[in-house]
This record gives C-alpha cells, sequence and structure tokens, in this order.
C-alpha cells in the first residue's frame, strides 16, 4: 500500500542549493522564474522535515499543497446547459 504524501511549495532565494531538497523528499518542480521548489514527501516525517527545511539560509516561505484535499470526483446532479445553446 503506498504511504500517505503531502505537498509542499517551498520559496527559495537560490536555486543551486535547492537542490538539495532531493534528501527531504521527492522535488517535483522547480521554478526558474518565480524561484519555487513543489516536492512531495511522506505525511507522517513531514512536520520534521518542514522545520529542518525551514531552518535551511536559502529558504524564504513554506506553504503547505491543498491539493489533496480538494474534490476530484464530480457527479451531474444539475442538466447540462451547453447543448441549450449549441447551433
Amino acid at each position: 500500500m503506498l504511504p500517505e504524501r503531502t505537498g509542499y511549495i517551498i520559496w527559495v532565494s537560490d536555486l543551486k542549493a535547492a537542490r538539495n531538497l532531493d534528501k527531504y523528499g521527492t522535488v517535483h518542480y522547480m521554478s526558474r522564474k518565480m524561484h519555487y521548489v513543489v516536492m512531495y514527501m511522506n505525511a507522517d516525517r513531514a512536520e520534521e522535515a518542514v522545520r529542518t527545511i525551514g531552518r535551511l539560509p536559502f529558504v524564504r516561505k513554506i506553504e503547505r499543497s491543498y491539493r489533496n484535499e480538494l474534490k476530484t470526483e464530480y457527479s451531474k446532479d444539475n442538466e447540462d446547459k451547453t447543448r441549450a445553446y449549441s447551433m
């Protein structure tokens, strides 16, 4: 069974130093233009890792991703109005 994963957006000042974040979890994306890193880590070790990452000198801010809390299953309770507007 897969472990529970949590995502974090880490705003950094130095992208070269941000490559070292691999040891805390899986780096999914690094934005060179906006200087942030999207990374995922196991939920059971996340709090400890975030405290450690927050102490690094190149880290400016850490935000938690709420992607796993968003509703991704949709129901079709109301009627489809696009057919009324088609030609």
